[in-house]
């Protein structure tokens, strides 16, 4: 087959389509014929050489795909050749071929095309698990999606106001922020002109966020402390701010206020199925019923897969960028 390599890292042109060996689904996997996959900030952090795959995970980037099972291997229940399926990965997404988990596996959506449903998998799970999961998001409560046009950020609003919680977003335009509106966000802030701690309490008689899902990390932490409301929760699930800050711990104690730090990739096979499951159970009805739909800014081939990186890296897109085979 033919998949994305990285032989030194480096920028965008560093991804070069080779050929190489055929994965084969060892017992309790699946093979899949990759239709599509989807672009995450992981992939070029791994372009540049600062994230590998966990051991014995594929070498190739691409944290999701979508395609048609074909093959299944020994121990697998539930799953056949020629079922449309998208799949979380842990890597391998950007390749013809790619074997998974049957437990990171799931059908692609009623009324969703194939290629559309790459966009699905990374973003749901991150958000599901994260806010909804440890956070415990719940109806009425207000949620600060920090990065509100990014992939997780598009989905976090829609997922966030289906269960009835408001939803305020920062973002680094006027024009990100109408996207964030359209998809339901209650408060905008633009992180360039405003301060977030300050239009979130506004906006809250001074209460602040319930639950913030931050994909900055360091530099906004002592910021994410003071924006919280009393019995708030932190969820850091990316770290593009760095990844050291000094925390005032007595100011987190006055909250009563929690923070926790997870990541999908290098979680255990059983955990990233309990995760799959629960998005099966809570996520996909919402998408076949039109209260929650991917968000695509655009489709590119595989073959211009540095154009895509370029695009994510300078932040030129609303919701996700998805690869064509």
């Amino acid at each position: 087959m033919r998949a994305i390599t990285i032989p030194e890292p480096g920028g965008p042109e560093a991804l070069v389509w080779a050929e190489v060996p055929d994965p084969q689904p060892a017992e309790g996997e699946v093979l899949i014929d990759v239709a599509a996959s989807a672009v995450n900030r992981a992939d070029l952090l791994q372009r540049q050489g600062f994230y590998d795959p966990p051991p014995g995970a594929s070498p190739y980037p691409g944290l999701e795909c979508s395609g048609r099972i074909s093959a299944v291997g020994p121990g697998v229940h539930g799953w056949a050749v020629g079922d449309e399926v998208c799949a979380l990965l842990a890597g391998g997404g950007y390749a013809e071929k790619v074997a998974v988990p049957a437990g990171q596996v799931l059908p692609v959506p009623a009324g969703l095309d194939l290629v559309t449903a790459a966009a699905l998998p990374e973003v749901t799970c991150t958000v599901w698990s994260n806010v909804f999961m440890i956070a415990h998001l719940r109806p009425g409560e207000t949620l600060l999606v920090h990065g509100g046009a990014s992939g997780v950020g598009t989905m976090a609003i829609q997922l966030a106001k289906a269960v009835g919680a408001r939803v305020a977003v920062t973002a680094g335009s006027p024009e990100k922020l109408a996207r964030c509106a359209e998809l339901g966000a209650d408060i905008l802030i633009d992180y360039r002109e405003q301060d977030f701690v300050q239009e979130i309490r506004k906006a809250t008689d001074g209460q602040g966020a319930d639950v913030i899902l931050d994909i900055i990390g360091a530099k906004y932490l002592q910021r994410n402390v003071k924006a919280l409301a009393v019995s708030g929760r932190l969820a850091v699930i990316g770290l593009q701010g760095g990844v050291k800050a000094e925390l005032n711990l007595a100011a987190l104690m006055a909250k009563r206020g929690a923070i926790t730090g997870a990541g999908l990739r290098a979680r255990p096979l059983n955990e990233k199925a309990a995760i799959v499951a629960a998005v099966r159970e809570h996520v996909w009805p919402l998408i076949v019923n039109g209260q929650v739909r991917p968000v695509v800014d655009r489709t590119l081939p595989m073959a211009e897969v540095a154009e895509a990186h370029r695009v994510v890296d300078a932040g030129l897109h609303v919701g996700k960028v998805v690869l064509t085979v």
